[in-house]
C-alpha cells in the first residue's frame, strides 16, 4: 500500500499565520499555535515559534512546514511584522529582506509591487478581520532569509521577480506537489512573454535549448520553459491567443514530438530512437543502419549513423513533422516552427515556420 502523503502549508499561510498572531498579541493575547481559515474553507493550526515587539509593531517567526512536499522553502523561517497606522486606508505590503518585487507586466501583482500573491493577501485580510473584527490601515513587512538564494532555484528570475522568493498559495494549503500543479507554475511565463509584446515564443524544453537559443541571439523575454509539459504549454499558447511558438531544443526531447508524444518524461513518453530509426528507414537508411540506431543509448550516439549514410536530410523532416503533431495538437489554432539542436548548439534541422520565425526574432545563426 502506498504510503499517504502529509500535506502542510504555503508560505502565504505562514504570513497570514504570523499577521493573525500579532494581532492578537497587540491585544493581551499570546499563542504557541494560530488557527486560519484557508480560502478552500479548511482550518489550519499554524505553530509561531517566536513573537516579539520590533519598533512600532510586532514580529512573528513561523517555520514553513510543506508536509511531504518538496518545497524549497521547507524549514525556511518567515517573519512577519505588524505595524497599526491609522494614516493609512488599507493595508500597505513591505518586501523586506529575501522577498521579491514584481518587474514585469504579465503576472497577478503589478509591477513594483511586493511579489505577495492574491491567494495571500486575501488570507492575511481574513486574519485580520478574523482577530480584530475589521481590517485596519496596517502595514505587512515580510522578511524571507536567505530568500534571494532560493529564489535562483524557482522561475522568478524568469518571471522577473527580482530580489527573492513570492509568497504564494491558492488556498494556503499545501498538498504534495501534483503534476498539475507543477504544469500550472509553467504558465505565467507564457502570460509575462506576451505582455512584452511577445506574440511569437520560444518554447525550450529545458536548459540545453534555452542555452542554445540564448547563444544564437533569440530574445530571453520571449523564451519560456515548458519541461516535460510540452502538451500543456501548447494548449496554454492557444488560451492566452499567442500567434506562433517556436519548439526549440535538443533532437532527444523534440523528436518525441515528431512521434506524436508531448509529455516527453522518459518513464512516461520515450520512443527517441524509434522514431529516428523510423523516419531513417524511410529516408532509405538499410537495415543495417536501422538496426545500430535502435541499438543505441542515446540520440547523439545514433547521429553518426545518420551522418555515415549520408541521410541528414531526415532532421528537416522531423522538425516538419514536430511541427505538424503539434498543429494537429493544438486543432490548427496555432502556428509552430521546429528547430532540432545537438547538446553542442549544432544546428541539425528545422522547418520553413521555424526559420522564418527564427529570422523575424531576429537569430545570428549563418545558415
Amino acid at each position: 500500500m502506498a504510503k499517504e502523503l502529509r500535506g502542510g502549508y504555503t508560505t502565504g499561510a505562514c504570513v497570514a499565520a504570523g499577521v493573525k498572531a500579532a494581532a492578537l498579541f497587540m491585544q493581551g493575547s499570546s499563542n504557541d499555535g494560530i488557527e486560519i481559515t484557508a480560502l478552500d474553507g479548511t482550518r489550519l493550526t499554524i505553530p509561531i515559534k517566536n513573537i516579539e515587539a520590533a519598533g512600532d509593531g510586532i514580529r512573528v517567526e513561523v517555520v514553513k512546514d510543506a508536509g511531504d512536499d518538496p518545497d524549497i522553502t521547507n524549514g525556511v523561517s518567515i517573519f512577519t511584522t505588524l505595524i497599526l497606522d491609522k494614516a493609512l486606508a488599507d493595508i500597505e505590503y513591505i518586501a523586506g529582506d529575501g522577498v521579491g518585487r514584481v518587474t514585469k507586466e504579465g503576472l497577478a501583482v503589478p509591477p513594483g509591487e511586493p511579489a505577495i500573491n492574491p491567494g495571500p493577501r486575501q488570507l492575511i485580510r481574513q486574519s485580520l478581520l478574523e482577530a480584530f473584527g475589521y481590517v485596519p490601515g496596517c502595514r505587512v513587512r515580510i522578511d524571507v532569509p536567505g530568500g534571494q538564494e532560493l529564489a535562483k532555484k524557482t522561475l522568478n528570475p524568469v518571471l522577473g521577480v527580482q530580489g527573492g522568493i513570492s509568497i504564494i498559495g491558492t488556498t494556503g494549503v499545501l498538498r504534495p506537489m501534483s503534476e498539475e500543479a507543477f504544469k500550472d507554475s509553467l504558465v505565467p511565463q507564457i502570460r509575462v512573454a506576451l505582455a512584452a509584446g511577445y506574440r511569437t515564443q520560444i518554447f525550450v524544453p529545458g536548459k540545453i535549448g534555452s542555452r542554445i537559443a540564448t547563444e544564437w541571439g533569440l530574445p530571453d523575454g520571449a523564451m519560456v520553459q515548458t519541461s516535460n509539459f510540452i502538451g500543456h504549454m501548447l494548449e496554454a499558447a492557444v488560451d492566452n491567443g499567442l500567434d506562433r511558438v517556436l519548439l526549440f531544443g535538443h533532437i532527444g526531447k523534440l523528436v518525441k514530438v515528431a512521434a506524436g508524444v508531448f509529455y516527453t518524461h522518459n518513464r512516461v513518453g520515450d520512443g527517441r530512437l524509434e522514431a529516428l530509426a523510423a523516419y531513417s528507414g524511410a529516408a532509405g537508411m538499410p537495415a543495417e543502419g536501422i538496426r545500430q540506431i535502435l541499438d543505441a543509448v542515446t540520440t547523439e550516439e545514433a547521429l553518426p549513423v545518420i551522418e555515415k549514410y549520408k541521410l541528414q536530410s531526415v532532421y528537416d523532416t522531423l522538425a516538419a513533422r514536430a511541427s505538424l503533431r503539434a498543429e494537429r495538437f493544438t486543432f490548427g489554432e496555432l502556428k509552430v516552427g521546429t528547430v532540432l539542436v545537438t547538446l553542442k548548439g549544432q544546428l541539425l534541422g528545422m522547418d520553413e515556420t521555424g526559420r522564418k520565425i527564427g529570422e523575424d526574432l531576429g537569430w545570428n545563426i549563418k545558415l
